[in-house]
């Protein structure tokens, strides 16, 4: 593999390859890599590489003249090079980027600087930007050392025990299963006994159930990738029943106050849909309680003589699942009625979140609203609208706006069941 990287400040790297498999596949031939000051491509005396952008903002760009000029030249007598970016616009690095870079034998890496290059560039040269990190470093030179050293991982010879590179973590797109070494004992934590056996096959079968905890617990989105067969899916469940995640939610399904359809304030009717399938999320995704607000009586008889039929009538035995489902809702006439239900409950009032389908100022992500609900001590509440939407008075009194469901096109129209399910998956879901 050729690495030619291409870089305002060429000594970064004389300590970087220095050691290591690196150092060692380098003297071996095997890796060859060349750092190129990207000022020597500069035609002006001054050997001047950046300048300000047009249109004005802070911060300078690289300049296209030198780029385009060493990256040509860079090119020379390869058959197929890869043009790499570092750039916290890139596709974020991962092993399956990491094998495709290893499958070229030259890459060309452009280490991005300042506020970034000149866009065309990017247009004419560049066929991959790569960010290593949703977090900002004071130039790419580290993203090309890591892209050199995790690429460089896939290339024969570099590392002495390919089983190394097969068994890490993120290979198959799992993490890797804890590991011990000697003494058998450390201030009292033993090694696990099966490690001690020699029964292979045990321990292979153990390793595997540890890696995909560990992957359940750590990054649960990777599960999303894995090939599992039903004994996995077995063996997850039991980690899922022992692994509670700590938080405290609540939801709301709201039909007074609401808005009709020329945005006069309604009390708008109990749905047997609503009521069923967002029970059924609810139950599905761990919501302690589910609310019906509705201060009409007769609509709340209506939704009691629902809950009777499956609760204690015929539905209990007809459907004992569905029974499960509606154990955990509760009828209420008024928002702050179910505020002080759940202060009862949590000793503290919930931070509360409504959902709409329109856009307002300072509206909340769903990975955001998630952290803040796994993260705090506090109980949450989740307030869905029925008609046409909340009322303002209710938007404008929580503590967050989440923000709305939005498709590629122009249509944004789901029931409130459906959008329930949707914003309750993006919230609760562990990733299975």
């Amino acid at each position: 593999m050729n690495f030619k990287i291409l870089t305002i400040f060429p000594e970064f790297f004389e300590s970087v390859f220095s050691c290591g498999v690196i150092k060692k596949a380098s003297e071996h031939s095997i890796l060859n890599i060349s750092i190129h000051n990207l000022r020597d491509y500069c035609e002006d005396k001054h050997r001047i590489v950046d300048d300000r952008p047009y249109g004005g903002g802070s911060g300078m760009l690289l300049k296209p003249e030198p780029l385009g000029k060493a990256v040509n030249e860079l090119k020379a007598g390869s058959k197929k090079p890869l043009v790499l970016l570092t750039s916290p616009q890139g596709e974020l690095l991962s092993n399956e980027v990491v094998k495709d870079i290893s499958g070229y034998d030259d890459i060309i890496i452009i280490c991005g600087r300042y506020e970034g290059v000149d866009e065309r560039i990017k247009e004419l040269y560049v066929d991959r930007e790569i960010s290593i990190g949703d977090y900002v470093l004071s130039g790419g030179e580290y993203a090309a050392a890591v892209i050199v050293d995790a690429s460089s991982r896939f290339q024969c010879g570099v590392i002495g025990n390919t089983e190394s590179v097969s068994g890490d973590s993120f290979e198959n797109s799992m993490l890797k299963y804890p590991q011990y070494t000697r003494p058998e004992n450390y201030m009292g934590h033993s090694v696990p006994e099966i490690l001690l056996t020699g029964d292979h096959n045990r321990i292979d079968t153990w390793r595997k159930k540890e890696a995909l905890k560990n992957t359940f617990v750590k990054r649960p989105d990777l599960l999303d990738r894995i090939s599992l067969d039903a004994d996995d899916f077995e063996y997850l469940r039991t980690v899922q029943s022992d692994i509670q995640p700590g938080y405290s939610a609540y939801i709301a399904l709201v039909h007074y106050p609401v808005y009709n359809k020329d945005r006069k304030t309604i009390s708008s009717a109990f749905l047997n849909l609503d009521i069923h399938d967002i029970a059924r999320a609810a139950k599905t995704y761990g919501i302690r309680k589910y609310y019906l607000i509705n201060p009409v009586k007769e609509q709340q008889e209506l939704a009691k003589r629902v809950l009777d039929h499956w609760m204690k009538g015929p539905g209990t035995k007809f459907n004992p699942t569905r029974k499960s489902a509606l154990e955990n809702l509760v009828i209420c006439s008024s928002l702050e009625e179910t505020l002080e239900q759940i202060e009862q409950i949590e000793g503290k009032r919930p931070k509360i979140t409504s959902t709409d389908a329109k856009f307002y100022k300072n509206m909340i992500g769903y990975k955001e609203l998630r952290h803040r609900i796994f993260a705090d001590n506090h109980p949450h509440l989740i307030l869905f609208g029925t008609g046409w939407g909340l009322t303002d008075d209710i938007i404008n009194n929580c503590d967050y706006i989440l923000k709305p469901l939005k498709g590629y096109n122009y249509f944004n129209h789901l029931s409130v069941r459906s959008a329930a399910s949707v914003i309750l998956d993006r919230l609760f879901s562990c990733k299975i």
